[in-house]
Formats: C-alpha cells, sequence, structure tokens
C-alpha cells in the first residue's frame, strides 16, 4: 500500500545536508579542544586519515545502494550479502550508536540554553526533544528543510572563521596570546608535542567526530532521484567535511598556539575572544546549540527510520512500520525520543563519565556499521561479478582499500584499549553484541525477512 512505504520527498540539497549537519556537531565544535590537547597540531592527520577512510566507506555503499533499487536500509544490504543475523544485528546496532549520539546532544542542549537562562537543564532538553519530535511528525520535507538551515548556520560560521584567520594572517594580527602565524603550527613542541601515543589515543575522538557521514545510506530510499543525488552526496560531502573541519582546525592553531586551548571549553569560544569580536561567546553558544539541536534532529530522523525498517523486517515490533498521514513512522518517532529522554536522565545521573562512556561507544558501534558496509561490498563484488562491471558508480580500489580500511578500524579499536578513558567502554560494548546474537537465536528464522529479488 502506498502509506506503508516511505515518501520521496528529499531533494539533493536536504540529502547533502542531512548528512553535514548530521556529521558537523559536538565532536568540532566541543571534542576539537580535547583532541587537539591530546595530539597537538598532528590532530590535522588524524582527521585527514579518517576521512580519507570514509572516503572510501562510502563509495562502497554508494555503489551498493544503487545496486539495487529495492534497498532501503544498511539492514537490507547486510542480510543480502551477510545474512539475516547481521542483518538483525547490525540494525539494532545502528540504532544503538545514534541514540547514545543523540544522547550527548540533548543533554549539551540543556546546558548550552542555561547559558542564558538560569532553569534546570533537562527542562530545555526536553523541551527541544518534544519540539524537534513534532516537527519531525509532520512531513520528511519539513525535516529535510530544518536541517538544512541547521547545517548552513554551522558551515557559515566555520567559513567566517576560516576567512577572518586568513584575514588576520595576512595582516600579522597580533591577540593576547601572541602573532596569528603559520610557525604556530609547529614553534611549540612540533607536529607532535605528545608523541605518536598523543597522536594515536585522538583517534578515538576524531571517529566520533565523523559519526553519521553514512547517514546519506538512510537517507536513500527517501531521495527524489537516487541515481543522480546519492553518486553527487557521496562524491561532495567528505571533500566539503574535510573542508570544514581541516580548514577550521588549521586557522585555529595558526591563531593559537595549541598550548594556549583548554580541553573544557569550545576553541572556537576561545579564538573568537582572543580577536576581539564583541559578544564572542553569547554567538558561539548560538552556534553550538544549533549545532546539538541539529546532531539530534539527524538522530531523531535516523533512529526512526531505522526502527521503521526492523519493524517492517520482522526483526522488531510490527508497530514501529506503520506510517502515519504524512508518510512518517510515527511509533518509530515516538519511542527514540522516549528513550532519550531516558537517556539524557541517566547521563545526567553520571556527569564526569557519561559524555567520554557514550561517545566512545557510539564509535565503537558505528566502526561496526562501517565495517559491515566494507565487508557487504567485498562479498557484493564476489557473488554479483556482472553488477558490479555494469555498475555506474564503481568504488575505487576494491578490494584491496576495502581490507586497509577494515585494518586501520581494527587499529583504532586496539588503541582504544590503551586509553584509561575508553578502555571501559570498550570492554563493554561486546555485552550489547552478545545480547543481540542470544535474542537472534532465540528468536529463530523470524529474524529472516529479506524477499530475494
Amino acid at each position: 500500500m502506498a502509506q506503508q512505504e516511505l515518501k520521496r520527498e528529499l531533494s539533493n540539497r536536504h540529502v547533502q545536508l542531512i548528512a553535514i549537519g548530521g556529521t558537523i556537531g559536538t565532536g568540532l565544535f566541543l571534542g576539537s579542544g580535547k583532541a587537539i590537547q591530546t595530539a597537538g597540531p598532528s590532530i590535522i592527520f588524524a582527521y585527514l586519515i579518517v576521512g580519507i577512510a570514509l572516503f572510501f566507506v562510502m563509495r562502497a555503499l554508494g555503489e551498493l545502494l544503487l545496486s539495487k533499487t529495492g534497498y532501503q536500509s544498511l539492514t537490507d544490504i547486510a542480510e543480502e550479502y551477510l545474512g539475516p543475523w547481521a542483518s538483525f544485528v547490525t540494525g539494532w546496532t545502528y540504532w544503538f550508536c545514534w541514540i547514545m549520539t543523540a544522547m550527548a546532544d540533548v543533554i549539551a542542549i540543556g546546558v548550552y540554553v542555561k547559558y542564558w537562562f538560569n532553569v534546570p537543564q533537562w527542562i530545555p532538553a526536553l523541551i527541544a526533544l518534544v519540539v524537534l519530535l513534532g516537527l519531525n511528525l509532520l512531513t520528511v520535507k519539513l525535516f529535510g528543510e530544518l536541517e538544512f538551515w541547521f547545517a548552513l548556520i554551522k558551515i557559515i560560521t566555520i567559513l567566517a572563521l576560516i576567512v577572518l584567520g586568513v584575514v588576520l594572517l595576512v595582516m600579522g594580527f597580533k591577540t593576547s596570546s601572541g602573532q596569528v602565524t603559520l610557525q604556530n603550527l609547529w614553534s611549540h613542541g612540533g607536529l607532535m608535542p605528545n608523541g605518536m601515543s598523543g597522536f594515536l589515543l585522538s583517534f578515538q575522538m576524531v571517529v566520533f567526530a565523523y559519526v553519521g557521514v553514512e547517514l546519506v545510506g538512510v537517507s536513500a530510499s527517501e531521495t527524489s532521484s537516487p541515481e543522480k543525488n546519492i553518486p553527487s552526496a557521496i562524491n561532495k560531502i567528505p571533500l566539503r567535511i574535510l573542508f570544514f573541519y581541516i580548514g577550521s582546525l588549521v586557522v585555529l592553531l595558526f591563531i593559537n598556539p595549541w598550548t594556549g586551548l583548554d580541553a573544557s571549553q569550545s576553541p572556537f569560544v576561545k579564538t573568537f575572544r582572543l580577536v576581539g569580536i564583541p559578544l564572542a561567546a553569547g554567538i558561539i553558544n548560538f552556534v553550538v546549540l544549533t549545532s546539538a539541536a541539529s546532531a539530534c534532529n539527524s538522530g531523531l530522523f535516523s533512529t526512526s527510520r531505522i526502527l521503521y525498517n526492523l519493524g517492517k523486517n520482522n526483526q522488531g515490533p510490527k508497530s514501529f512500520s506503520k506510517l502515519n498521514k504524512n508518510h512518517v513512522p510515527s511509533n518509530a518517532l515516538l519511542v527514540s525520543t522516549i528513550v532519550l529522554s531516558i537517556g539524557a536522565l541517566l547521563s545526567k545521573l553520571i556527569p564526569d563519565q557519561a559524555f567520554s562512556i557514550v561517545t566512545t561507544i557510539s564509535a565503537i558501534c558505528f566502526i561496526w556499521v562501517w565495517g559491515v558496509i566494507l565487508v557487504c561490498h567485498i562479498r557484493y563484488k564476489k557473488m554479483r561479478p556482472k553488477l558490479h562491471q555494469q555498475s555506474t558508480f564503481k568504488a575505487p580500489f576494491t578490494p584491496f582499500i576495502n581490507y586497509a580500511v577494515l585494518t586501520f578500524f581494527v587499529g583504532v579499536l586496539v588503541i582504544m584499549l590503551f586509553s584509561n578513558e575508553t578502555r571501559l567502554a570498550l570492554l563493554l560494548t561486546p555485552v550489547w553484541f552478545i545480547i543481540l546474537l542470544v535474542i537472534y537465536w532465540s528468536r529463530g528464522k523470524k529474524t529472516t525477512h529479506l524477499k530475494r529479488r
């Protein structure tokens, strides 16, 4: 029936801004301060390496999505090439890691609003959730427009910072911390002031900064022209993200020596204060507020579509697959919102450890999802050689690059074992996968759903 299908109302600009909006968030505006303190200027190379790796993940995803028009989610691809168990585990894991990511954003919204209004932080957090839920319930196109403007605010801010930095560099401007110069990148202990260990330990936060880049895959079933829009989004978005991240980080580091940045505050706030822009803290606080709202908005969209597909494919309650009159999975949206509310409360109870644990678990789960995409592409190339040959959007350097990126992801997980802040979350996360596998085997063949087309 028509009402039981998601409506294709997202244009090319919506798809591209959804992925950008879901990715550029707390990882850059807040998390980069901690990452810079860990790695120093070498953090630039960490962002570059992870960005390149994820570009190849997205190219593999793009070829898979366009190889069969029936794919509506990553779980469909996982079942096609790895089996029902992979579909079940990946589907619920993708929902879980987006919930964990959105949890941090919900808490952040309350903190940012408290900057202006002295109210308990759970109140604005709850209001934001209700508002975002209401907007998502209306139409897919409204979600796209909302995310478009959210992302645009972040992009304008980053571009303004980059332009400002270049102007100050040409002027030879002096701040309270010294002259704006490129030498600030290497004149305070070199590019790797904390050695190779500091560089490697920064990868967890860098990986978290990129979570959501694959959101273009979740929104693929709702694009007006997938054959045109998906390749365009995949080819352009990684380069844009690299520009936004690396461009802003380079500017931050030649305006401020890395030693002058505090891991506990946004380096963007510090930079605008240093150059003497009035109301800098308020401006940046507004930007990071919209950034958190944007990431939470993307999280609600993503998790609701995941639950929709899990319900539709008999991998979750059937009620998740029901759509309202606007072709939106309203039940799935409500469940995700409720879980997010509970999660925000739990995170508030352990404020000192919550953010680190949540972001680490999110990064680990996203590594699983990205790894599944790469493995599925390897299987696709072996099982469907004719489809690969006929593809107009072939992933480059396969299968070698797939194995190389998978090895890199394993290396990042090993590195997490050596950090006190990430070790606990890394050791706890396998419990989630064990629980899912137990549930899957206890349900037996009920989770087998994909119609062989």
